[in-house]
């Protein structure tokens, strides 16, 4: 008793007017077309041109479908060549007869021939032609459903396909719900194509393992499949003989699969960046001030240096420090006259200064000079910072720094 059932079309044609619209070819068109489409995308992710997709497309087309009438009519020959056979049936591909494996190897020799005329890398249009390939067979195969064709085992499960009498063999007219392997074979395809999408996005493979694993996938469930399938065909040791095609492409997409070490398919990478001009670079740098090199630091506090000696030269004394206890009005105390005959009143910390600029020394006393009034450390630390280049100057009062040494007054480190 069947509870339920899917029902199959009427017809499978509709003519408008003198022109008859067939379903299976609709069927066969969508496929291409979602096909084209997502191996164009496939391809432009793989930095090839897309456009290949629909020029390789035209010849998988053409010779796919000579190659899958060629294999049904060889494959079933009493239907063309027997008895009660029609030869010129072969031409008629709307009634149905084209076999996949025939379409597989067409299809591969057309974009074979595309890709050497684009000088394009057939195994990478393989890889991203599998999961387009695979989505066209699932959809191709509901033009099976509009032409009750190609139906499983008599069953009386919930999904089987209802089948006319007229489309029924002659040894199970009395049956009238059947597998619908179609349907089966349809879902198996989307799977594949899910799987072929997720593996190559989350692992590339080489070029030509990604096609290797669907002929895998899709060989393992057409065993399965063809097991149900009533349909006339050529029997080999009791099996089909498209079961012994599908171990013999398995074991030979398998070992090849294993065997085959090719480059890696990585994504299209995005535009690079406009590189920018080096004056631009050299600008940029200079305005960053965690990043600056230090020579463009030292650059920086040139001038400043310079500045800085220039006005020491003009007038030395301005920035010296007032000794403690005197004020800054008050003359230098004279020293003993027994002990040096310099005048007293031209020897002073000034004059100290000009002749540490001279000879680059650095003397605690200046020889002939007051005993009592030394130059002043901090003014000879200026000094010298200002001869060198490399020194910041301090108000008077504080202790002065060199740049990467300590103040040898008893000042703290400080950055210029």
């Amino acid at each position: 008793m069947v509870l339920a059932a899917i029902p199959s079309p009427s017809q499978g044609v509709i003519h408008l007017g003198p022109l008859p619209l067939r379903a299976y070819a609709f069927m066969i068109i969508i496929g291409v077309v979602v096909a084209v489409w997502l191996t164009g995308r496939r391809l432009s992710a793989r930095g090839a041109d897309p456009s290949l997709a629909g020029d390789a497309g035209v010849w998988a087309v053409l010779f796919g479908i000579v190659g899958a009438r060629l294999y049904h009519v060889v494959s079933s020959p009493d239907a063309y060549f027997g008895a009660d056979g029609n030869l010129a049936d072969t031409l008629k591909i709307w009634n149905g007869g084209l076999a996949i494996w025939g379409a597989v190897a067409g299809g591969a020799l057309g974009v074979w021939i595309a890709c050497r005329r684009a000088k394009a890398s057939f195994l990478l249009f393989a890889d991203a032609a599998a999961p387009g390939l695979v989505l066209a067979q699932a959809i191709g195969r509901w033009g099976n459903w509009f032409n009750q064709e190609l139906f499983g085992r008599p069953s009386t499960l919930p999904w089987a396909l209802e089948i006319d009498a007229e489309h029924r063999p002659a040894e199970y007219l009395d049956y009238a719900t059947f597998h619908p392997t179609f349907l089966y074979e349809s879902l198996w395809c989307l799977g594949i194509a899910a799987v072929l999408l997720v593996v190559d996005r989350r692992r590339r493979l080489g070029r030509g393992r990604l096609l290797l694993l669907y002929i895998m996938l899709y060989t393992a469930g057409r065993a399965w499949i063809e097991a149900l399938r009533i349909d006339d065909a050529e029997h080999i040791a009791g099996l089909r003989l498209n079961d012994w095609v599908s171990a013999v492409v398995f074991v030979a997409a398998l070992v090849t699969f294993l065997l085959l070490r090719k480059p890696v398919d990585a994504p299209a990478k995005p535009a690079a960046a406009a590189v920018p001009s080096a004056s631009s670079a050299a600008g940029d740098a200079a305005s960053s001030p965690a990043g600056a090199p230090a020579k463009d630091a030292s650059a920086k506090e040139a001038p400043a240096a310079e500045a800085a000696a220039s006005d020491l030269a003009k007038d030395p004394a301005k920035d010296q420090a007032t000794p403690a206890g005197t004020t800054p009005t008050d003359p230098p105390k004279p020293t003993d006259p027994s002990k040096d005959t310099a005048d007293p009143s031209k020897d002073t910390a000034a004059d100290a200064t000009t002749k540490l600029k001279k000879d680059g020394d650095a003397p605690a006393a200046v020889a002939g000079g007051p005993a009592t009034a030394p130059a002043d450390p901090e003014a000879t630390v200026v000094a010298a910072g200002a001869v060198s280049g490399r020194v910041g100057l301090d108000k008077p009062g504080t202790a002065g720094a060199t740049r990467g040494g300590d103040d040898p007054a008893g000042g703290t480190r400080r950055d210029a």
